[in-house]
């Protein structure tokens, strides 16, 4: 397929209200079509309609939940709507916290490309923290350039206070968040540590850093949203 015939299946797919609304949605994090159809106030078969529409042209996919194996999520794949979509809203925020189960990899992960691309303080935490921050997560990180590890794993319940950007980088952890009533953004990342591999570990500091590198550019501290 040409990269033109790729763009007009994408903006073919996005040519409708409610698609166009579903993708806005899912520009800063990952949501259940539960939560689509209950946010977007549309009925229930003619959401999956549309889904089915933007998953065929490869704007969205969906992701079997890691906590609650009855629930998927649907994540936006960005790179689809490059020079398509405009940019997301500018947020303030006196500081970003990445939250997982552990704080044993993706949330350590998270905070450690962050603080590469962005002034904006952050941290990280665990809804069940280990013993240790993953000795794979730290070796992974090393390559890339970052440093983890220095410091045991916390709970999130011991670094959140309000006005924390929240963003949980594990489905468990949002489930948590989500019990708990805690606002948050959520992004659908497989855990590493559940596969074993480094490859695996590639993939969840990919898939992390490249959102990170998104989201850093629309949160300020300062309230300049130029």
């Amino acid at each position: 397929m040409t990269d033109v015939a790729t763009r007009v299946e994408v903006l073919s797919a996005l040519a409708d209200p409610v698609r166009l609304r579903v993708t806005d949605a899912l520009a800063r994090c990952d949501r259940s079509p539960g939560e689509l159809q209950r946010d977007l106030a549309v009925p229930g078969n003619l959401l999956a309609h549309h889904l089915r529409v933007l998953e065929d042209a490869g704007v969205v996919r969906r992701i079997r939940s890691e906590g609650d194996r009855r629930r998927a999520y649907v994540q936006l794949l960005p790179a689809s709507l490059d020079g398509v979509m405009p940019g997301a809203p500018v947020r303030v925020a006196p500081r970003v916290v990445f939250v997982c189960t552990h704080n044993s990899a993706r949330s350590q992960l998270a905070a450690a490309v962050w603080r590469t691309c962005s002034e904006v303080p952050v941290t990280s935490g665990g809804t069940r923290p280990a013993d240790r921050v993953n000795p794979t997560a730290v070796a992974v990180a090393r390559r890339h350039g970052h440093r983890i590890g220095r410091s045991r794993p916390v709970s999130a319940d011991d670094v959140l206070v309000p006005g924390d950007l929240v963003v949980s980088v594990c489905d468990s952890a949002h489930e948590v968040l989500q019990m708990r009533g805690r606002e948050h953004l959520h992004w659908s990342v497989p855990d590493p540590v559940r596969a074993g591999t480094d490859a695996a570990f590639e993939q969840a500091y990919e898939t992390v850093a490249s959102r990170v590198v998104r989201l850093a550019e629309t949160v300020t501290t300062n309230g300049d949203t130029r």
